[in-house]
């Protein structure tokens, strides 16, 4: 069978196509299809049951095109999540809303449903906490909407902070003297900075004392106002360090904590301070919490896969433990035999 979809631009069909057909190709395989263009329409052929589904991707990278958004494969594979969850309708909200500009004039936009209602929820609220897998944006859209209440003058400040945990080597062994120690653990937050700011901008403010990119024990003790404090990487904080940060918070100032709660640096011992923040601030007046999904993932597409792969072992893992029967004491196994 065949379905045609009518085009009003041939520039569209290229941008959808991409380059030598990478896009095409991955509808095609997700859809067992064959899709050419005739005539100023694009023309679907295979099984009936693949069809209506391959259309309706197809209509919405259309959409998108038209619209001026570049396809590339990540756009792809997410109409095509979109559709096959029955959530078509939701791709005109797609890429809608700059959220900054970046040193080079590129426009900043959220590429997910998830990435939307993240910057919705930090327009809107003085406490955000991002939450999900690596690749999501997290930091990165953080890092923009800072920028943007920045340059809007709606603060002051821009404070970027992150715990300076040990992964496999101690501080003190380190080379050189304590901020080139602790450097190699703020590095993204310089990298997303550099972007949005350009380094001249960037070490302007650096040393005008309006960005401030410090370890998390630098907080302790202060009270920040008209402030926009970014604390990354909040999946390796205690109890007790996300009290204290969270406590810091100054009259006109707003906070985001990121993190990804699969990969906790902190010993075994060690109570994860997002993890409690999690539950003890679900429901609170003016805090929002978002939670990222795999789908989320706006990076190299096999991210994804890995992500996905990850959560489908933890979940067989969990199962095992729940099917293997507990010991019973050996005095039980014995019996009370005379």
């Amino acid at each position: 069978m065949e379905r045609t979809v009518a085009v009003d631009r041939v520039e569209d069909i290229l941008n959808v196509f991409g380059s030598f057909d990478q896009n095409l190709h991955i509808l095609e395989k997700e859809y067992s299809v064959t899709v050419t263009d005739r005539d100023a329409e694009l023309h679907i052929t295979g099984e009936p049951e693949n069809l209506v589904g391959a259309e309706k991707a197809v209509q919405g990278l259309l959409r998108l095109a038209a619209r001026g958004e570049i396809i590339d494969e990540q756009k792809v594979r997410y109409i095509i999540e979109m559709v096959r969850s029955g959530r078509e309708d939701k791709i005109p909200d797609l890429g809608s809303g700059v959220v900054c500009i970046t040193a080079k004039g590129r426009p900043v936009k959220p590429k997910t449903l998830g990435q939307s209602a993240y910057v919705k929820a930090i327009r809107e609220h003085t406490v955000t906490l991002g939450i999900g897998p690596a690749g999501t944006g997290k930091t990165y859209l953080a890092v923009a909407a800072a920028v943007a209440a920045f340059r809007e003058k709606s603060v002051n400040r821009i404070i970027l902070t992150r715990p300076a945990v040990e992964a496999g080597e101690r501080l003190g062994f380190l080379p050189g003297d304590l901020q080139s120690k602790v450097d190699p653990y703020l590095r993204p937050l310089y990298d997303a900075l550099f972007d949005m700011l350009g380094p001249e901008t960037y070490n302007m403010y650096l040393e005008k004392g309006n960005i401030e990119v410090a370890p998390l024990a630098y907080m302790r003790g202060r009270t920040l106002d008209d402030s926009f404090i970014i604390l990354d990487e909040a999946q390796n904080t205690s109890r007790e360090q996300m009290k204290m940060f969270l406590t810091r918070l100054g009259f006109n100032s707003k906070m985001v904590i990121t993190g990804d709660v699969t990969q906790i640096d902190l010993p075994a011992d060690k109570v994860s301070g997002l993890k409690e923040a999690m539950r003890v601030l679900d429901g609170v007046e003016d805090i929002a919490v978002c939670r990222f999904t795999g789908a989320d993932v706006v990076r190299h597409a096999l991210v994804q896969r890995i992500i996905t792969a990850y959560e489908k072992y933890e979940k067989n893992r969990e199962g095992d433990r729940r099917s293997v029967p507990e010991a019973r004491p050996a005095s039980a196994r014995k019996g009370n035999k005379r």
